[in-house]
């Protein structure tokens, strides 16, 4: 009789422990996917903070452009309003072709690209694009990683995946 209540007790402490251990792992895995939006989030509100003064410094060149400079603005702002995911996705890609139009704009300028304002400008952009790059690279990891737990057997009995 004690060894039957010894091995229950063993087995049910193995349990107990698993299922703590198993709790750890998904909570880990979820943090690790809030920390990478994060990343992505904070590289986003420095492309947006970082939009205004772009916007000024062509703004300056070519007031004929004005319906552009107006349009990056707006995308911006819809950009800076969005919460959900998919709604940030979109707002950020607008932008993103927003930003692409200015690149091409500046090349029509000359004078705009020896600007020495408007190239430390263009150097804070590259360096937040690939700040970004690798936010989004980290929580892409971070969703895969989380999956690969969830839909793991036997975890995906306890977490529903």
């Amino acid at each position: 009789m004690e060894i039957a209540v010894i091995v229950s007790a063993l087995a049910g402490g193995i349990v107990i422990f698993w299922l703590i251990a198993l709790y750890n792992r998904l909570v880990k895995a979820r943090n690790q996917l809030r920390e990478g939006w994060s990343g992505i989030e904070v590289q986003l509100k420095r492309r947006h903070d970082l939009i205004p003064a772009l916007v000024d410094c062509v703004k300056g060149y070519q007031a004929h452009e004005q319906e552009l400079l107006e349009e990056v603005v707006r995308d911006r702002n819809v950009a800076q309003a969005a919460t959900e995911a998919g709604e940030v996705g979109s707002a950020e890609r607008a932008l993103g072709k927003d930003l692409v139009r200015i690149v091409a704009l500046v090349e029509q300028y000359p004078e705009l690209k020896a600007d020495e304002a408007f190239l430390r400008l263009m150097e804070d952009l590259v360096e937040i694009e690939d700040h970004l790059q690798y936010a989004r690279r980290y929580y892409n990891g971070s969703v895969r990683d989380l999956n690969n737990v969830v839909e793991s057997f036997p975890a995906n009995l306890v977490a529903g995946g």
